[in-house]
């Protein structure tokens, strides 16, 4: 089974990876894991297992043991959201009332073939960062300068029309007037002629 990981770092980056490490199968949320069990690229580090969820999108939730499902009882936390501002017609005035509890599904806490996406937290790093290690997540944000140049890059584009493309644009025009024309000459227009 392979498993997609996200690797968060302490400035807010997350790094993604989807490995096949059946290291991680039996192992519980928190618990701390080396780097060279998932892969042999991140050895020297070490993670804690934050989250988990499973196929169908359930959270794995440290109330329940083992590896099934189950329902908990959950106020707003992991795995409860608070609710939406609309219901319909009306707009709510407290999105999140105080003392509401629903009873939710969630998966258990320890790590099965059913598990799809584990989030890990970095605790060491190694001799490389993450960013060497991944490379091509590495991407630094778009600069206005480089936004101009692709926007003039476009333009040009956009500024060599096809010959042929305008000709059937013209004729297609034509055809639309005179049948506007014939409806309005028609028995069943009930508006002003101009």
């Amino acid at each position: 089974m392979v498993f997609k990981i996200n690797i968060s770092t302490k400035e807010g980056k997350t790094f993604k990876l989807e490995s096949d490490a059946q290291a991680l199968v039996g192992k519980e949320l928190h618990n701390k894991i080396l780097g060279n069990e998932i892969s042999p690229d991140l050895q020297g580090f070490e993670f804690e297992i934050a989250g988990a969820s499973d196929k169908a999108g359930f959270p794995s939730l440290e109330q329940i043991d083992g590896t099934s499902l189950g329902r908990v009882l959950l106020s707003y936390e992991k795995g409860m959201k608070k609710r939406p501002k609309r219901e319909g017609k009306w707009k709510r005035s407290d999105n999140k009332p105080k003392g509401l509890r629903l009873r939710k599904t969630a998966r258990g806490k320890v790590i099965s073939e059913d598990i799809i996406q584990i989030n890990l937290k970095m605790l060491k790093e190694g001799a490389k960062k993450l960013s060497e290690v991944f490379p091509d997540q590495n991407k630094e944000a778009e600069t206005p300068e480089n936004v101009e140049v692709k926007a003039e890059v476009k333009e040009e584009i956009k500024e060599k029309p096809v010959k042929e493309e305008v000709k059937e644009e013209k004729k297609e025009e034509d055809n639309s007037d005179t049948t506007s024309k014939e409806w309005q000459n028609s028995k069943f227009y009930k508006g002003k002629i101009a």
